[in-house]
């Protein structure tokens, strides 16, 4: 066992000697380490055996050492042989190598200077190439500078976006391209600063020149109606011709505004791709202008120039509008010009609708309707709806009509305070031409009477049918231009008249005859007025269609209401005439002074009954010139109101007692009334209707003075009776103040004398009188 392991140790020992041999001397570490790893003192054993290799390789170089070394002695010998040459050549190399050196210094100072020359010429090269590339990026950067300077942004974006996609990159690599490059972003927003606040120029300088434009505009528009021309170039054709001969030219928008700021900065912002941010923007600025423009001065109303001025901004506002939509792609929209006019036209004609109704001058009312006519027109020119303005109109010809109505108020009322009342006189053949040339009056009896002579009316009634007429015209004025036909102008004048004559001219009239210095003659001659008045509607018909050449025969056409007008103010005046004759009755009635306890009449008729039928007689007399019926039924409530006076006078409770003396006295004076009343103081009573007025009076005091109480107690109901119209409860009243009450009574003191059976049959009667009373009063 002690063998084998003694064979392997040996073994193993060779292989680490041979790897120890053949392996490199860094490897020879890990082999050591093996042997000392192995078996107890195997390192020894080791140690031994490579003592013992170290002795045979010891002896084999001894022996190679020995063969080998004869030749070494003789290669010694000969190198020491050599040695000699070696240093002869040395110094013949060295010398060479001298002379050589000193031939080729000049050469390698010539020579580095042709390289260091070839080297510059590189350089230069380089140079010019990397120049060649650079300069044309520093021209166009110079370029972009002058256009900065000149204001050419649009061609400097341009320029930026060649720099950036073209130029640049070509010599990205150089500091200054990188300076460049960083640079060009903020001239981009410079640039976009710059336009912006141009624009902001540009906006601010069109709220200025906004009232320019507007009224140049609607001066076209003016040029236009006056030379009938619809076409706006041959209106302007026509204002440069105008120009040559000495008128200024008239100027368009474009003459007035720069609108390059605006294509300017929508170009950038194109181009920046920043589009829509400023359309947003100037949509923005342009409504907020609007309400600016929109808004009115607070006195606007109280000129035409204030009206001017607010529909000139408006137009220019607008007509800048038109030329920006048109001139620009999508900059504005049709879709937002026409939200924009709609908010505008709500606030014009709200505006329009406040300021006019404060206005109480016609004159400036039709001035404003011109001007919301050419202002409308001018806007309908660009394409702009205004039938909005056109109902607005409307509205306004209603308050124009009513501000007329006013003015022609008190132009009637200065005619009827200026009026005379009395007939107009004529003199010459000149004068009555001259009065029917303005009122259409045809009389052939007058017309044949010899000069001088007079007309039926007094002055207001030319005066007031001319005014009608110059009311025709000043409607008509506002109808012009209203693109209407003539048959809605013909039915405008037609209303317009109607309310002229039955609201102001009938209200004039009402007022006059309520006047309390108008009397009895001026009333009659007020009833006469208004008869030829009516008479002289008609003609007032014919001038309307003559203006309109609509014929009255049209089913649509509006009647002129005139008849009824004159006739209710003629009626006005006949109740004045009535009413104011009762009164001066009243007045005559209220001079009486009857003593009426007196033993007998005087024998004549009371001095105040009588001056009451001469005024009532002259007064007639002036009647003649009314109509027939408005005479007599004058004359027939004088009568009759002269009648309850006279009867009221005898039953006033107040009077306790009348004599008999007293019942024929006033016996006398309805004597007198009933004589005047069968005078015929008015022409057209048949038979003794006038004298009827007086029948109750007459038969009471026919009553009292026949003293035929059995008569009228027989008879009393029937339709037969001689005292119909004697009333039980009135006979009973008036006997009451006859009867005995005191011995003053004279008439009673003698019945009481003479016959005591008359004062039984005295209250008998009263009794049966007042059964009669009483029955009727249970009857009713």
């Amino acid at each position: 066992m002690a063998d084998n392991e003694s064979v392997e140790c040996i073994t193993e020992h060779e292989r680490i000697l041979q790897e120890i041999e053949s392996t490199d001397t860094a490897c020879v570490g890990p082999t050591l380490r093996s042997v000392y790893d192995d078996q107890p003192n195997a390192h020894k054993r080791f140690m031994e055996k490579l003592e013992v290799r170290i002795r045979n390789h010891d002896r084999e170089i001894e022996k190679m050492c020995n063969f080998h070394h004869q030749g070494f002695v003789d290669a010694i010998t000969e190198l020491l042989k050599v040695r000699a040459d070696a240093e002869k050549l040395m110094g013949q190399v060295t010398d060479t190598n001298r002379r050589l050196q000193d031939a080729g210094r000049e050469v390698t100072a010539q020579t580095e200077e042709v390289i260091r020359c070839r080297i510059q010429q590189r350089n230069m090269t380089t140079t010019v190439e990397r120049l060649q590339l650079c300069i044309p990026v520093l021209e166009m950067y110079s370029k972009l500078k002058e256009q900065l300077e000149s204001k050419r942004y649009y061609a400097a974006l341009k320029t930026m976006e060649q720099l950036e996609k073209v130029y640049i990159p070509r010599v990205s690599r150089y500091r200054f391209c990188q300076i460049m490059a960083e640079n060009l972003p903020k001239l981009r927003e410079d640039i976009k600063d710059i336009s912006m606040s141009d624009l902001k120029d540009f906006l601010e300088s069109i709220r200025k020149h906004s009232d320019k434009i507007g009224e140049t505009a609607m001066k076209q528009k003016q040029a236009e109606y006056r030379v009938q021309v619809l076409n706006r170039y041959e209106t302007l054709l026509l204002y440069r011709n105008r120009q040559s001969t000495g008128t200024k030219q008239v100027l368009t928008a474009q003459d007035l505004v720069d609108f390059s700021p605006v294509y300017r900065c929508l170009h950038i912002y194109t181009v920046l791709g920043d589009r829509e941010t400023f359309e947003n923007y100037y949509r923005k600025q342009r409504k907020k202008q609007a309400r600016l423009v929109l808004q009115p001065q607070s006195n606007m109303q109280e000129t035409v120039e204030g009206y001017r001025r607010y529909f000139n901004q408006i137009v220019g506002f607008f007509l800048v509008e038109d030329h920006v939509l048109h001139s620009t792609q999508g900059l504005l929209t049709r879709a937002f010009t026409d939200e924009l006019w709609n908010m505008a036209l709500s606030k014009i004609t709200a505006v329009l609708r406040t300021h006019s109704s404060y206005c109480s001058d016609p004159d400036l009312v039709l001035q404003l309707k011109n001007l919301i006519v050419i202002f409308a027109d001018t806007l309908q020119g660009y394409g702009y709806p205004v039938n909005r303005l056109f109902d607005l109109l409307f509205e306004i010809r209603d308050q124009y009509n009513e501000t007329l109505l006013k003015k022609w108020a008190l132009v009637f009322r200065e005619i009827f305070e200026l009026d005379n009342y009395s007939p107009i006189p004529v003199e010459t053949e000149e004068e009555y031409k001259s009065v029917v040339s303005r009122f259409p009056f045809h009389d052939a009896e007058i017309e044949k009477q010899d000069f001088p002579k007079k007309l039926p009316m007094s002055q207001s009634v030319p005066q007031i049918y001319v005014q009608v007429k110059e009311f025709i015209y000043a409607s008509l004025k506002f109808s012009e231009s209203l693109h209407r036909s003539w048959t809605e102008i013909d039915d405008m004048l037609r209303k317009s008249t109607n309310l002229l004559l039955t609201r102001t001219l009938s209200g004039c009239l009402q007022h006059l005859t309520k006047k309390p210095h108008i009397g009895l003659t001026e009333l009659v001659q007020i009833i006469i007025n208004t008869t030829h008045l009516e008479q002289a509607c008609k003609y007032l018909e014919d001038f309307i269609t003559n203006i309109t050449n609509v014929s009255p025969e049209t089913v649509h056409t509006t009647r002129l209401y005139g008849l009824s007008t004159f006739k209710d103010a003629r009626h006005a005046a006949e109740g004045e005439i009535y009413t104011k004759l009762n009164q001066k009755i009243d007045e005559f009635i209220q001079l009486a002074d009857y003593d009426w306890g007196m033993p007998e009449s005087d024998g004549q008729a009371s001095g105040y009954l009588m001056d009451l039928i001469n005024f009532l007689r002259s007064t007639f007399q002036v009647f003649t010139h009314l109509p027939g019926k408005v005479a007599q039924t004058a004359c027939m409530s004088a009568c009759k109101h002269l009648s309850t006076s006279l009867m009221q006078m005898v039953l006033d409770s107040e009077l306790k007692q009348i004599s008999m003396g007293a019942v024929q006295q006033f016996n006398l004076d309805v004597i007198q009334c009933e004589l005047f009343a069968s005078s015929e103081p008015v022409p057209g009573f048949q038979g003794d209707t006038l004298q009827l007025a007086f029948i109750d009076l007459r038969q009471l005091l026919d009553l009292f003075m026949v003293w035929d109480w059995s008569t009228y107690l027989a008879d009393y109901g029937q339709p037969t009776s001689k005292y119909l119209r004697v009333n039980p409860s009135t006979a009973l009243a008036l006997l009451e103040k006859m009867k005995d009450t005191s011995k003053k009574n004279n008439i009673f003191s003698q019945f009481r004398k003479n016959d005591r059976d008359k004062q039984k049959l005295i209250e008998t009667v009263v009794k049966q009188l007042r059964s009669l009373v009483n029955g009727m009063s249970q009857h009713s």
